[in-house]
């Protein structure tokens, strides 16, 4: 997996990277090697807002895109904070096509096939529009 970090009126310093692809490194074990992961850190210019440390990560996988953004008085603590999402959600999202690919490849009991109701019956079969009305 590519980590692309970047820094909106912050400065990422070697030591904030390291960090940063330390925290993804569980992530990047369980997506393809081809995935792309985009992480954003800014600060709220806010003085009123006390968690102004803000991380987003953006994952593009193979047909689905996993966003986080979280915050926090730290920026360390902010990129924990948006690792963990991210791996829950990578984590929701493997269980899903593992469970969608198990339902597409099991195959239909026997007893089902054997026990499918047989063709209606003359007798048993409603009036044709027009016919005699029934006794």
């Amino acid at each position: 997996m590519r980590i692309e970090v970047k820094g909106r009126g912050v400065s990422v310093g070697d030591e904030l990277r390291g960090h940063v692809e330390r925290r993804f490194e569980k992530v990047a074990r369980q997506v393809s090697p081809l995935a792309v992961m985009e992480v954003e850190l800014s600060a709220e210019r806010n003085p009123s807002i006390a968690a102004s440390q803000v991380a987003e990560a953006t994952l593009f996988l193979k047909g689905v895109t996993l966003r986080a953004r979280d915050a926090s008085e730290g920026m360390p603590h902010a990129v924990n904070l948006v690792a963990e999402e991210i791996a829950r959600q990578v984590k929701r999202h493997r269980d899903k096509r593992r469970g969608r690919r198990t339902a597409a490849t099991r195959p239909e009991p026997p007893a089902a096939a054997e026990a499918a109701p047989a063709a209606p019956s003359a007798a048993s079969a409603p009036p044709v529009a027009g016919g005699p009305p029934p006794a």
